[in-house]
C-alpha cells in the first residue's frame, strides 16, 4: 500500500479486515496436512517436508484462483473501478503473500515447533471431548455422503433447483447502490412560493430554524437565505444540520430527517426537503432531493407541460417521497411596454427609463461612507411600502425637455404577468430536473423502474429523459457489475484450466457457485438488505472463496486416481474424508474474519454490513452443500471425461506422407 500510494481508508481497512480470515487458509491447509503425517507416525522433519510438498500444488491453486477473482476489478472503469481497485489490490497482495508464507515459513515453523505424538501420551478431558465430537461428526459425514453418492440423480436435481432459485432470488432481492451512512450530518432546502420577497423568506427561515434548534438530536446548525451554492433564487434557503454523536441519540440520521421534516411541515407556506447526505456525491445537477431525473426538449412549451404532468404522477408513485422540480415559471413579474414615439417627442430615451427603474428597485450604490473602523455603502431605492405597491410605479417621474418632469405612466404601459424565475439547460437544450427521495424499505432499483414506467405513460416522444447523479451511476453500475461477475468466473476457469491442464475439472470446482450465490442472496433477503455494490463485491469474493473446498477435495482425488489407480467414486470419497477437517477449519476462519463486518458495528457500518452478510450467508449455505454436491459432480464429469478420451482414442487416425515424384500412401489405424 505504501509503494502504491494507497491510504488507510474505509475500503482498504475493510480489505485488511476480510484478509484476516483469508490469509490463514493456506497456512491451515499446510499445517493440517503436516499434522496428519505426524499422526501417522512420521518424524516431525519428515512430515514437514513431505506434507508441505504434497499439498503445495493445492495451495498454489487456491491462492492463484482467489487472487484471479480481483483481476477484472483492476481493469474496471467508472465509479466501481475507482472505488474498488484499491480494495482489490490490497486484499489480492495480502493473499499472495499468505500463499508464499504458507509454503515457506509455515513448514519451517512446523519442523521446529511441532512434536511427535507418542502413542502412550495421555490427553486431558477437554481434548478427549473435542476429539470424540470430531470423530462423530466425521463418521456422520461419511455415512451421509455415502447415501448421497448412492442417490446422485437427486443431488443433481437439487443442484438444478438451487440454480433456478438463485436466478429467482436475483430478480426478487432489491437492487441498491451505495448504502446510506449515518455521518451525523443533514442538509436541507427550504422553499416558499415563487415571488416571495427576501424579508418574507427570512421570516419563514427563522421559524424553521427555531424548530431545528429545539430538536434534542441537533447539536448545531447553519441557516441561510438566498443565492449561493445550489440555491440561486430568493425564495429558497439552506439548512446544514450537525447532529449529536450516534451514541447520544436514539434516532439514526435518516430517522431524524423524517422527524424534522414532519415538524417543519407545520410552518405555513414553507416546503422543506431534508436528506442524509450521500457518502459519495456523484455528479448531476444540484437538487433538493437525492435522486434526479432530467427531461430535455427543444420545445420549451411541451417540456414544461410534460414536466408538470410527470411531477404530479410521481407524487402518486409508491416508494417515492419529497418529489420536487427545479421548474419555476410562475414568478410574478411586471412587463413595461414603452411608447417610444411619445417618449421621443418628450425628449426622453429608453436609457433614462431604465435608469429610473433601476434607481427605484435595483438597490443602486450611490456613495460610500468611510469611518475609522469600517465603511458603509449608501444604497438608493424606494421606501419598502412603495416597492410593494405596483401602482406606485406610475408615480415615477423622468426629466424631459427643459427639465419638465414627465410621469412614467404617460410613457409606458405597466402590465403584471408571470414568468420563469430560472431557465435551466443541460448541454444545449432547455431542461427540467425532477428529484425525489426514497421511503424506508424502497430500493433505488425499484424506484428507477417505477419512474421510467411513469415517464413512458406521461411524456410525449419529443421529450428525452435520463437519470442524473446517483441514479445514473446506479444504472451504469448494474451493467458493469454483471459483466464483472461473468469475467471473474471466466478468469477463474481459465486459471484452473491452466493449472490442472483440463477443461473438465474447473467445472467441478466451480459447481459450488450457485449455492454460494443462493446463500448470499437469501441472507440479504432475510436481513432486508439491498443488493448494493458492496454486497455484489461480496458475491464476487464468494466466487473465489467457495471453490477452495472443491480444490482441496479434487486435487486429492486426482492424485489418488493417478497413484493408486482407483475409481473416481472411491477417490473422491477418500478425498472428502481426508480433507473434511481442513475444509471445516478454513471455512470457519473465513466466517470468523467476516463476522465483525456482518454484525455492523461502528461508524460506516451501514455500507460494510451488506458485504459481510453476503459472504457469511454464502459460506454457511455453500459450506454444507458443496461437501456433498462436489463429489457427485466430480464422478459425473470424470465419467464424461473418460468417455471423451475413449471416443477420441477410437477415432481412426490417418497418417500421410508425400514427397516430390513419389506416390502418396496412407495408413489408417483404429
Amino acid at each position: 500500500m505504501y509503494l502504491l500510494g494507497y491510504s488507510l481508508d474505509n475500503l482498504s481497512l475493510m480489505a485488511l479486515t476480510l484478509a484476516v480470515g483469508f490469509v490463514v487458509d493456506d497456512a491451515i491447509v499446510v499445517l493440517e496436512n503436516i499434522v496428519r503425517h505426524i499422526e501417522r507416525g512420521e518424524s516431525v522433519m519428515e512430515a514437514a517436508l513431505k506434507g508441505s510438498r504434497e499439498i503445495s500444488f493445492t495451495v498454489i491453486s487456491m491462492t492463484l484462483s482467489l487472487v484471479a477473482v480481483f483481476i477484472p476489478v483492476l481493469f474496471l472503469g467508472g465509479l466501481i473501478g475507482r472505488l474498488f481497485q484499491e480494495f482489490a489490490v490490497t486484499i489480492g497482495v495480502a493473499i499472495l503473500v499468505s500463499g508464499f508464507v504458507s509454503l515457506t515459513l509455515t513448514p519451517m515453523l512446523c519442523s521446529r515447533w511441532l512434536r511427535a505424538h507418542p502413542t502412550t501420551e495421555r490427553h486431558g478431558r477437554f481434548y478427549q471431548v473435542i476429539e470424540r465430537a470430531w470423530g462423530k461428526s466425521l463418521a456422520g459425514y461419511q455415512r451421509s455422503l455415502t447415501w448421497v453418492m448412492n442417490h446422485r440423480p437427486l443431488a443433481m436435481a437439487f443442484l438444478g433447483l438451487v440454480l433456478v432459485g438463485s436466478v429467482v432470488l436475483g430478480q426478487i432481492v432489491p437492487k441498491g447502490f451505495i448504502p446510506s451512512e449515518d455521518q451525523s450530518q443533514l442538509s436541507g432546502t427550504t422553499e416558499t412560493a415563487e415571488g416571495t420577497s427576501y424579508d418574507a423568506m427570512v421570516k419563514h427561515q427563522r421559524a424553521a430554524a427555531a424548530i431545528v434548534q429545539e430538536d434534542p438530536n441537533v447539536e448545531g446548525f447553519m441557516s441561510a437565505v438566498g443565492g449561493g451554492g445550489r440555491n440561486t433564487t430568493v425564495n429558497q434557503g439552506r439548512l446544514l444540520i450537525h447532529l449529536k454523536p450516534r451514541g447520544e441519540r436514539e434516532l439514526s440520521a435518516d430517522e431524524v430527517a423524517r422527524s424534522l421534516t414532519r415538524k417543519l411541515g407545520a410552518v405555513p407556506g414553507l416546503r422543506v426537503y431534508l436528506q442524509n447526505p450521500p457518502v459519495i456525491n456523484i455528479g448531476g445537477r444540484s437538487s433538493k432531493s437525492q435522486y434526479q431525473f432530467t427531461l430535455q426538449s427543444s420545445d420549451v412549451g411541451a417540456l414544461y407541460q410534460g414536466a408538470t404532468a410527470l411531477e404530479q404522477r410521481l407524487h402518486n408513485v409508491p416508494g417515492l417521497t419529497d418529489v420536487t422540480s427545479d421548474l419555476q415559471i410562475k414568478n410574478p413579474q411586471v412587463q413595461v411596454t414603452i411608447d417610444r414615439d411619445r417618449a421621443a417627442a418628450l425628449g426622453i430615451d429608453v436609457s433614462q427609463i431604465e435608469n429610473a427603474l433601476y434607481n427605484a428597485y435595483g438597490a443602486r450604490q450611490v456613495s460610500t461612507i468611510y469611518t475609522p473602523n469600517d465603511q458603509y455603502w449608501v444604497v438608493m431605492e424606494l421606501l419598502p411600502q412603495y416597492q410593494r405597491d405596483l401602482s406606485a410605479m406610475n408615480l415615477l417621474h423622468l426629466s424631459g425637455r427643459a427639465d419638465v418632469p414627465v410621469p412614467l405612466g404617460s410613457l409606458a404601459k405597466v402590465t403584471p404577468s408571470t414568468g420563469p424565475l430560472t431557465v435551466n439547460h443541460s448541454g444545449q437544450l432547455p431542461s427540467v430536473t425532477l428529484s425525489f427521495n426514497l421511503e424506508p424499505g424502497t430500493s433505488i432499483g425499484t424506484a428507477v423502474n417505477r419512474v421510467e414506467a411513469a415517464a413512458r405513460q406521461v411524456l410525449p416522444s419529443t421529450i428525452s429523459t435520463s437519470f442524473a447523479g446517483t441514479a445514473q451511476a446506479f444504472q451504469a453500475a448494474q451493467q458493469g457489475l454483471l459483466v464483472l461477475l461473468v469475467l471473474a468466473i471466466l478468469v477463474i476457469y481459465l486459471v484452473l484450466g491452466i493449472l490442472y491442464e483440463s477443461f473438465v475439472h474447473p467445472l467441478t470446482i466451480l459447481s459450488g457457485l450457485p449455492f454460494a450465490g443462493f446463500g448470499a442472496l437469501l441472507a440479504l433477503v432475510i436481513f432486508q438488505l439491498d443488493l448494493s455494490i458492496y454486497a455484489f463485491v461480496g458475491i464476487i469474493m464468494l466466487v473465489g472463496i467457495v471453490k477452495k473446498n472443491a480444490i482441496m477435495m479434487i486435487d486429492f482425488a486426482i492424485e489418488a486416481e493417478r497413484r493408486e489407480h482407483t475409481s473416481a467414486r472411491n477417490a473422491i470419497l477418500e478425498a472428502a474424508s481426508v480433507r473434511f477437517r481442513p475444509i471445516m477449519m478454513t471455512t470457519m476462519a473465513a466466517l470468523m474474519g467476516t463476522l465483525p463486518i456482518a454484525l455492523g458495528h461502528g461508524a460506516g457500518a451501514e455500507s460494510r454490513r451488506p458485504l459481510g452478510v453476503a459472504v457469511v450467508g454464502g459460506l454457511l449455505f455453500s459450506q454444507l452443500i458443496t461437501l456433498y454436491i462436489t463429489p457427485v459432480v466430480y464422478t459425473y464429469l470424470d465419467a464424461l471425461q473418460q468417455r471423451l478420451v475413449r471416443h477420441r482414442a477410437e477415432e481412426p487416425r490417418t497418417y500421410a506422407e508425400t514427397a516430390p515424384g513419389k506416390t502418396t500412401t496412407a495408413e489408417a489405424t483404429g
